[in-house]
């Protein structure tokens, strides 16, 4: 009978399950099928016995990841770093999405929409050399500026501490526009009833964000930062390693797990200790989640992921 039931189900929503093949096959193919190479990080591999024929070591690979010294400073690095990325671009976004929406004028509001949403298809290497160019301690834009102003150019290349605010900043312009369209959307969405009754009640553009657009955002804030929070422990390598490149000079405020994993596995090609480190990387991830969404849930069940 529930067999049955189960046809009649498939047959009766076939079209909504075709739309939904595609992402199902691409999850399969590119998330659930390569977990079985999580094996790597508990063997010794090598390229005769392949995956599965390389002998096992136990953890040895994950020993050999905490002995090497960098595995609190790129852990922190890559948390704080999407912490912050996730405050800053979600404030800014939030910001921006509320601004368009309240700027009147359809045509200009769609041209500072898709200025906005610009640099979100630039690719981290033009990105990264763009960057070079403005901040190069010997032709850079910037120093050039200062010069010519007759000040002392600065060597930002060479100097850790500005790198954290540089990161910020350029990760939050680039994301921008995404996520401004994502808020927008939202807010398009609430009533315009309760606008009407706000504005009949007295309240100013001001009292009205405070009271109706932001809290009708809520639920949208917490799925987006809970999606954020699970890969707090993944560096955006694109960024950090165009941004920074081998630059030895920045590593201790900019290095994340990513980037490290990367270089281990190009200098040492120890594919163990690389695999290791993913692993434990996803091991954090997933439980940050699941306490984030906990904590959520016990505020608001409704509000949860699951």
């Amino acid at each position: 009978m529930r067999l049955r039931s189960f046809w009649h189900d498939v047959k009766k929503y076939k079209m909504f399950l075709l739309m939904l093949a595609p992402a199902v096959i691409f999850y399969l193919l590119f998330a659930y099928i390569p977990m079985a190479g999580i094996v790597i990080a508990f063997k010794r591999y090598d390229y005769a016995g392949g995956i599965f024929g390389s002998a096992w070591n136990g953890l040895d690979n994950f020993r050999f990841f905490f002995d090497s010294g960098n595995a609190w400073q790129v852990t922190r690095n890559t948390a704080l770093y999407n912490i912050a990325f996730i405050v800053v671009n979600n404030a800014l976004q939030i910001f921006a999405a509320i601004l368009l929406f309240e700027v009147g004028g359809k045509w200009f509001r769609k041209i500072i929409q898709s200025s906005l949403f610009l640099p979100y298809f630039i690719s981290w290497v033009v990105v990264g050399a763009i960057a070079y160019n403005l901040l190069n301690y010997d032709i850079g834009t910037v120093n050039a500026m200062l010069r010519g102003l007759g000040l002392e150019p600065v060597d930002i290349y060479n100097t850790p501490a500005y790198w954290p605010f540089l990161l910020v900043l350029v990760s939050a312009w680039k994301g921008l526009g995404y996520g401004t369209v994502m808020y927008l959307a939202a807010i398009t969405s609430i009533d315009t009833e309760m606008y009407e009754a706000a504005e009949i009640d007295g309240a100013n553009i001001f009292q009205r964000i405070l009271k109706v657009t932001i809290p009708n955002l809520y639920p949208t804030i917490i799925i987006l930062v809970l999606l954020a929070v699970g890969n707090i422990f993944r560096g955006d390598f694109g960024m950090f390693y165009n941004m920074v490149g081998n630059n030895g000079m920045l590593f201790s405020a900019t290095d994340v797990i990513d980037t490290f994993v990367f270089r281990s596995l190009i200098t040492s090609n120890d594919i163990g200790m690389s695999a290791a480190a993913g692993v434990f990387q996803s091991v954090l991830g997933f439980a940050t989640i699941m306490a984030v969404n906990y904590a959520v849930r016990r505020y608001d069940k409704d509000r949860a992921l699951f």
